[in-house]
């Protein structure tokens, strides 16, 4: 396919994407709301130190937004009957999943970027290394709006059933991930556990970029993120182009 093309494809997959869904009520509720539901239930009243357990909230964040536009795409037109349309374009099935990714991404990098800001301009957070944090943000987003498409993958056209699938894939993904207790407070089979959860990485890539105080180096952490990257892809692209192959 002509690079041109592939680009060009990929963009305005991504700009329908973000025209269609970023203001659908899945997405506004486990994307913004969720997240912001649980850190005021864990964090409100219990005179917890913000500036050590913000990190786990950034990430946690971004977990949520990045990966709530994936799930609800592709069984949202396979139900209203355009994914056959879609294909059908002279488009290839790359071009479907970067875009579907892309339109994540953006959204959970947009979302996280406003509330680091205002949250930093209000509580006064310190920042360690804004490059590190960037690429944080970065690696993070495209890490879990590909877990958004992965889990969009499966045959089916109703909606419902996707978001109940990825609530009980990301829930236990939250709490085991260090968010609410340090890393550096686990041992044994919890840091076992926790170092299953790609999350964990993002959230000690937060910890070394804002307060310095990461678990693993900085180069773990993100060789971690892209294994899960292209882990994640690789396996959206194999079901959906099984999927395709047996007509469905």
């Amino acid at each position: 396919m002509d690079p041109n093309v592939f680009a060009r494809s990929i963009l305005v997959i991504t700009e329908k994407n973000m025209r269609i869904y970023y203001f659908k009520g899945p997405v506004v509720v486990f994307g913004l709301l969720f997240p912001l539901i649980m850190f005021l239930t864990f964090f409100i009243g219990r005179n917890l130190d913000i500036v050590l357990f913000f990190p786990g909230f950034l990430g946690m964040m971004l977990f949520f937004t990045a990966s709530s536009v994936g799930p609800l795409i592709t069984p949202w037109e396979k139900r209203e009957k355009t994914y056959e349309r879609l294909i059908s374009l002279p488009v290839i099935l790359e071009s479907i999943i970067i875009g579907d990714l892309l339109a994540g991404a953006i959204f959970g990098v947009a979302i996280t970027t406003i509330v680091f800001v205002v949250c930093a301009e209000l509580l006064h957070l310190p920042l360690m290394n804004a490059g590190l944090l960037a690429l944080s943000f970065v690696l993070g987003s495209i890490a879990f709006a590909a877990l958004g498409t992965l889990l969009a993958s499966p045959t089916t056209d109703n909606p419902s059933n996707i978001m109940m699938l990825s609530s009980l894939v990301r829930l236990p993904l939250i709490f085991v991930s260090g968010i609410f207790i340090p890393l550096g407070q686990l041992s044994g089979w919890e840091w076992i556990l926790t170092s299953l959860s790609p999350l964990t990485y993002l959230v000690d890539l937060f910890h070394a970029s804002l307060n310095g105080d990461a678990v693993y180096p900085p180069w773990l952490d993100i060789l971690a993120l892209v294994i899960v990257i292209l882990v994640f892809i690789g396996s959206a692209k194999v079901i959906q182009k099984r999927n395709l192959v047996k007509g469905i």
